[in-house]
């Protein structure tokens, strides 16, 4: 049974009571329905089941009510029709890429993606004849120069990964429209809670559900937006027979991320502006990069489809590889891990991490220096965060 609000709410209340279905117990916490199969009252009823002629659940590969629940909650923030969750974010851009094209398209991607969103577009698709060019995503000249008639999916990560670069979804948006392209959006480093690209004119949104909406390094999970008729008609079958999907405890530990989701993020972005502020006050630090902050290079893009900062500051120092690993040693209260999103906070080296696989030629496209380093803000009381650094680069 659901026992939903009967009017539209507000996100902080959609994120604790959204898609919530109760079962004849009537418990407070969302069940965790740890099965593999369903049964049926007759042969009949299984029959119309998998003909789509009656509602209900078939099998967990394809549906479970915990996995649904967590679906439904996301539906309500991001603004989606439909939705399904993966076993992780991986799973998720994989899949709302490979379930639209074939051998023979073409993808348009802007050139800073995560190292696998690269590996997946230019060698796992292109080993399928799918071929790819990488264009600057903030040049709006580049994406329409690389379109073709062949173009078939326009994909970006906005703000990117890691050096925060910020995309204009609605331009990009309009060129995709305009030679019958679906725009996919990873909108990770945003969250729902500070951009939403469908209102923007995406047509899909992704997530890496193992980063904010988790948000305590507990389990991993995706989850791909999009309208009823996209899901239906050109997902479902692929995600049905190739399996990417979401396990239900997983599920059930994301509904318990998404309770908190609205307080963490803020929390983590009002310390994130702080920090940033801090360190581009100290002469040891070369270059800043906040979307908060006015001298971000896409500032004007930021305040019209951004609506806070971020929790991820991306930092430089002139002292390459050497000094970033030396500064990253020295704190004490900060971690390094190449996760984030998490309630901790998290530093990490791209250059020898996340993008270790790109050519030296390619970081350096994508500013991606041996003394960058990026840094994920979180629940901590800012000024020991602010402290920390402080001691780390006077040892350094």
């Amino acid at each position: 049974m659901s026992n939903e609000p009967r009017r539209p709410v507000r996100p902080a209340t959609a994120m604790v009571h959204g898609g919530t279905m109760r079962s004849g117990f009537g418990e407070t916490s969302e069940a965790l329905f740890l099965t593999q199969g369903f049964v049926y009252p007759s042969a009949e009823a299984a029959e119309a089941r998998f003909k789509g002629e009656a509602p209900g659940f078939i099998y967990s590969r394809y549906g479970n009510p915990t996995t649904r629940m967590f679906e439904e909650r996301m539906m309500a923030l991001e603004g989606a029709e439909d939705a399904r969750a993966t076993a992780s974010g991986m799973a998720a851009i994989t899949a709302a890429l490979q379930c639209q094209v074939k051998a023979g398209d073409h993808i348009v991607s802007s050139r800073a993606l995560f190292g696998s969103c690269r590996y997946v577009v230019e060698t796992v698709l292109g080993r399928a004849g799918v071929a790819s060019t990488f264009v600057d995503g903030r040049d709006l000249s580049a994406w329409e120069a690389a379109i073709r008639p062949e173009t078939r999916v326009f994909f970006m990560e906005t703000p990117t990964n890691p050096t925060l670069e910020v995309i204009d979804i609605a331009a990009v948006a309009r060129l995709a429209k305009g030679c019958g392209a679906t725009l996919v959006v990873d909108n990770v480093f945003a969250t729902p809670m500070q951009q939403k690209p469908l209102e923007l004119g995406a047509d899909v949104v992704v997530y890496s559900a193992t980063k904010h909406i988790d948000g305590q390094g507990r389990c991993l999970g995706g989850v791909i937006l999009s309208s009823s008729e996209w899901i239906e008609k050109t997902l479902q079958d692929f995600f049905r027979h190739t399996g990417p999907s979401l396990s239900p405890f997983n599920a059930w530990t994301l509904l318990k991320g998404l309770e908190t989701l609205p307080l963490r993020v803020a929390h983590q972005t009002a310390s994130a502006a702080r920090l940033a502020d801090s360190l581009a006050a100290d002469a040891r630090i070369s270059r800043v990069l906040y979307p908060g902050r006015s001298d971000h290079p896409d500032a004007a893009v930021i305040a019209r489809q951004m609506s806070g900062g971020s929790t991820l500051i991306a930092f430089e120092l002139a002292g390459g590889k050497k000094a970033a690993f030396r500064l990253s040693n020295a704190l004490q209260v900060v971690k390094i891990s190449n996760n984030l999103g998490d309630a901790k906070s998290l530093v990490t080296h791209p250059a020898t991490t996340t993008h270790k696989n790109l050519t030296p030629e390619a970081r350096a496209e994508l500013g991606i220096s041996d003394g960058l380093l990026r840094l994920s803000v979180g629940l901590e009381d800012v000024d020991d965060l602010i402290e920390d650094f402080a001691e780390a680069l006077t040892a350094v």
